[in-house]
C-alpha cells in the first residue's frame, strides 16, 4: 500500500504591466519497504517549485521569465545512484505584435541546459531482467529548447 500527503500553494501577484506567480508543492508518498519499513516512492520529488513572472505592454508586446525547482527523487533499478539531483530549470519568451493580424514570438525553454546526461549515462552497463536498455529518466532528456515563429489571426 502505498501513502500520499502533501500540500501545494500558488500564488499570483500583479501590478500591472508586470505580473508574477508562485508555486510549491510538498508531496510525501511512501510505499511498503520490502525490508519491512517504508520508503519514498521512485521518481516522485518531495519539493517542487515553481516561479513565472511576466510584463506586458497591452497590445504590443509581451515578456515572461520562468524557473523550475525539482527537489530530490529516490531512483529504482538506477546502477549509477539510488537519489537524483535536485535541478533548476529556467525559460524565457517574447512576443511582440507587429500588426493587428501579425504577432512574432520566440519561446526558450531549457535555458540551464539540464540533462540527465549531464550526471549520468542513460543506456545500463547490462541489459536488465524486465529487457530494459536503459534507466528512467528524472530529468530532462532534450536540454535546451528554442523555437519562434508568427500568429497570424485572419
Amino acid at each position: 500500500p502505498r501513502k500520499n500527503r502533501g500540500t501545494e500553494v500558488l500564488a499570483t501577484w500583479r501590478k500591472l504591466p508586470v505580473s508574477a506567480t508562485f508555486s510549491y508543492s510538498y508531496v510525501r508518498a511512501s510505499e511498503v519497504d520490502p525490508g519491512g519499513g517504508r520508503r519514498d516512492v521512485p521518481l516522485t520529488p518531495r519539493h517542487n517549485l515553481g516561479v513565472v513572472g511576466t510584463w506586458e505592454k497591452e497590445g504590443k508586446a509581451r515578456i515572461g521569465v520562468e524557473l523550475y525547482y525539482t527537489g530530490e527523487q529516490r531512483l529504482e533499478n538506477n546502477p549509477y545512484r539510488d537519489t537524483s539531483r535536485p535541478y533548476l530549470i529556467v525559460g524565457a519568451m517574447g512576443e511582440r505584435t507587429i500588426n493587428k493580424h501579425w504577432k512574432l514570438f520566440l519561446n526558450m525553454e531549457n535555458l540551464s541546459n539540464v540533462r540527465q546526461t549531464r550526471w549520468d549515462p542513460l543506456l545500463l552497463p547490462q541489459r536488465s531482467v524486465d529487457g530494459r536498455r536503459t534507466v528512467e529518466a528524472w530529468a530532462p532528456l532534450d536540454g535546451r529548447v528554442i523555437n519562434g515563429g508568427a500568429r497570424i489571426s485572419f
